[in-house]
């Protein structure tokens, strides 16, 4: 259900939409809608986006948003993660409240995992 003043949607380019797609629906079983060739969209995975066609890509390191994911078990989203063409640009470290990995995505947009259990 859409709330006012509420975020709604967020978009990220790609490269590589066919690479993209194919990871986001091997790691995280999403499923994707393509409007054209140059844009696709996921829904109902905690906030609802797309991908469109352009070079360039969100890094932590210039600046970009960092999306987070949840893990029940972050050892196995990991090599999930890695397994399908992930690359892991911070392994594993622990933090107030759990820990957490940063991996880019095969167009390489930066993204995270976290968990509540600490890494061994």
């Amino acid at each position: 259900m859409n709330q006012h003043e509420k975020l709604n949607y967020v978009e990220f380019s790609a490269s590589d939409l066919t690479a993209t797609k194919a990871f986001f629906s091997a790691v995280f079983g999403w499923e994707f809608v393509d409007y054209g060739p140059e844009y696709t969209a996921f829904s109902n995975q905690g906030l609802d986006g797309g991908f469109f066609k352009a070079d360039a890509c969100s890094e932590t390191l210039t600046g970009g948003a960092l999306l987070v994911f949840y893990s029940a078990d972050i050892q196995s989203t990991l090599d999930n993660v890695r397994n399908n063409g992930g690359t892991i640009v911070r392994d594993i470290f622990d933090f107030p409240g759990g820990c957490r990995f940063h991996f880019k995505e095969p167009s390489g947009n930066e993204f995270a995992v976290w968990s509540e259990s600490v890494a061994n």
